[in-house]
């Protein structure tokens, strides 16, 4: 059964719930399952490697993730309007993927978590989206036929799902941010089923 990779990183637990509302919205669509997979932190200096599987959440990907998935998604919370460190980190050292084609031709898509209502989420969706171009990715966002995409008074865009998790760092996401997620989820699976 072909496979999405729904990879993130999280440090509050924002970006991990929608990485499991997406993972949702794949398994609706018959024949798809999600693969959840999260990137290790980054530290300036380092005393030890972090372990091969961390204390909870998802397990850490491993670039054999990315050959086997059909298609994939990918979650960072917003630093400053771009990605955390770990996930750019982790697409920093994906040379020998680009250079062999590893994701050419499927489906990818991207999702976040701000503090603040305006606190970068589209640019940093964009940003994400930039290296999977040069992958050659097709890109999936959100079409305006989601009807909470117009109405929604939190996060969700048409570049990708994303959660405004407010000053007290509330991890849940509204109503509309989690209708918006299993609905890239959805349109992420289909789309990965249709050029499968």
């Amino acid at each position: 059964m072909p496979e999405i990779l729904v990879l993130y990183y999280s440090r509050g637990g924002s970006v991990a719930r929608l990485a499991r509302l997406i993972a949702r919205g794949i398994e609706e669509v018959d024949g798809m399952r999600a693969r959840l997979r999260s990137v290790p932190p980054v530290a300036a200096v380092t005393q030890q490697s972090a372990p091969p599987v961390p204390d909870e959440g998802a397990p850490y990907v491993e670039k054999q993730d990315l050959v086997e998935c059909a298609g994939l998604a990918i979650g960072s919370p917003t630093r400053f309007g771009n990605m955390a460190a770990p996930m750019k980190h982790f697409i920093d050292g994906l040379g020998g993927e680009w250079a062999s084609g590893t994701l050419v031709g499927k489906p990818a898509a991207v999702f976040t978590s701000t503090s603040t209502m305006h606190g970068g989420n589209e640019s940093t969706l964009l940003s994400m989206q930039v290296p999977l171009l040069h992958h050659g990715c097709v890109l999936v966002g959100i079409p305006y036929t989601e009807a909470a995409l117009n109405t929604t008074r939190t996060g969700g865009t048409p570049y990708g799902a994303s959660h405004v998790a407010g000053l007290q760092d509330d991890p849940q996401p509204s109503d509309d941010e989690a209708a918006l997620a299993r609905a890239l989820g959805r349109r992420l699976a289909v789309i990965a089923g249709k050029l499968a």
